[in-house]
This record gives structure tokens, C-alpha cells and sequence, in this order.
């Protein structure tokens, strides 16, 4: 499904400005105390919600209670070519800060296949993030190289419209086809799980989504974020018993 160039226009608006009002404020989130062991990059998904202090990091703090350093920046590429802007946070691999993390939680793509190509005729875009066999593109470096540093990855994936009218309704079919690739390395590299929203959305229900059906509404960020500590939950349980 094609949409008009104006509401493409609009979309882009709307992440335009997460950047500019959502992220600054909530750069740097840390719950609780000063001494988190998991970070989380990404983009405005990830962002969404910060300066409330209910971004998906916050749900995430809350299941595990211990803090979640947020570095997530809205409108944040995976490719992103500009040296300035992506050393301050639109590249995602430069929103890592080194430290002795556990865990990071990461999420990222969508940017590039809505601001990169329109969601249309994207195979080259995605071909660049990620082979069709998981094993090579710019996610692939990004996740082995942050698997090195000693931490295990959380890779987060996006909601989908509820099946009523959404601005990145046409990324429908290029996001699936993203998120197969990016499960694939989930299964190729050690210490690396994705978390799918596939199926986080009925279908007729907009409560999932803010008022522009693009980013997650408050019990969206919630419910991303329980799935993302179930996960750690259940990787360090055994560690606990």
C-alpha cells in the first residue's frame, strides 16, 4: 500500500521532532541509582515516553528494579553517514558508552527504512543492514561488537499497526522482512535474543500505539519492556539456582 507524499511528509515530521523534544531531555536515564549494569540504545522507539520516566527502559528498570541507562536518541539510523550528528547519537552504534554492562538493549532500522527509502523498493537498504542469512550487513557488526564487549543483547523489534490506518502501514512488509533477518543472527551469535512485538498489537486495537500510530503508547512501553526483562529473568535464572 502506497500512501500520499504529504503523509510521508507528516511521518517524518513526527520523528523529526522526537529528536528534537523527546531525546535531549532523557539522553542519559538512570533509574534508582547511579550504578546500572544495562544499557539501551536504539531510536525514538526506545526514547519514547523518557522525559515521564515511561520509556521501555523504565518499564524494564521497574521489572527488574535496578537501574537501565538510556542513551537512545529519536530519528536514530542504523546507517548514518554524518559525523557530527552521529557521534551525538543518530548513528545507534555511537550511543554506546563503555562500561561493565550485562546487558544491552538495543533496537533499531526502522529509520532507515522509512527515511532511507519511503518503505518502498528497500531491498538495498536492507541488504546493507542485514544479509538474508543474518551474518552480514551493518546489525551484524554493531550486535557481534557489542556481544564483545562482554555483554549479552536484547534486540528489540516494532510494533505493528493494529490493522487500521497507520503512517508506516506500507513498512509492514519490509519490516518482516528485516526482523526475520535480524532472528536469524539471534540464532547465529551466542548471548544474542530477540524480542519480537509481532504479535503485541490485536488487530482493530489503537491503545498499543500514541496518537500519531507510530510510536508506543504508555501501556506499549510497559508491556515492550516486560517482555524485554522476561528475558533476562530467564537467562540468569539459572545463575540465581
Amino acid at each position: 500500500m502506497k500512501i500520499p507524499g504529504f503523509l510521508l511528509f507528516a511521518a517524518l515530521l513526527v520523528l523529526g521532532a522526537c529528536a528534537e523534544t523527546v531525546t535531549r531531555g532523557q539522553t542519559e536515564i538512570v533509574a534508582r541509582n547511579d550504578s546500572p549494569r544495562i544499557l539501551a540504545m536504539g531510536d525514538s522507539m526506545m526514547a519514547w515516553h523518557g522525559i515521564t520516566r515511561n520509556s521501555i527502559s523504565h518499564s524494564v528498570a521497574n521489572e527488574l528494579g535496578e537501574p537501565v541507562l538510556n542513551r537512545s536518541v529519536g530519528g536514530a539510523r542504523i546507517i548514518y553517514n554524518l559525523p557530527v550528528s552521529g557521534a551525538m547519537g543518530m548513528k545507534i552504534a555511537k550511543q554506546y558508552k563503555p562500561g561493565a554492562w550485562d546487558w544491552i538493549v538495543l533496537n533499531g532500522g526502522g529509520n532507515d527504512l522509512l527515511m532511507g527509502c519511503g518503505c518502498m523498493a528497500c531491498d538495498k537498504k536492507i541488504n546493507r543492514m542485514i544479509s538474508q542469512d543474518g551474518r552480514k550487513g551493518e546489525i551484524p557488526k554493531l550486535v557481534d561488537g557489542l556481544r564483545k564487549t562482554g555483554a549479552q543483547i536484547v534486540y528489540v523489534g516494532y510494533l505493528r499497526s493494529p490493522g487500521t490506518w497507520s503512517p508506516i502501514e506500507q513498512c509492514r512488509d519490509d519490516g518482516d522482512k528485516l526482523e526475520a533477518r535480524i532472528e536469524k543472527l539471534a540464532e547465529i551469535l551466542p548471548d544474542v535474543y530477540f524480542v519480537s512485538l509481532k504479535d503485541l498489537v490485536p488487530k482493530g486495537d489503537r491503545s498499543y500505539h500514541a496518537v500519531d500510530m507510530i510510536h508506543p503508547s504508555l501501556k506499549a512501553s510497559r508491556e515492550i519492556g516486560q517482555r524485554v526483562a522476561e528475558v533476562i529473568k530467564a537467562v540468569e535464572a539459572p545463575r540465581v539456582n
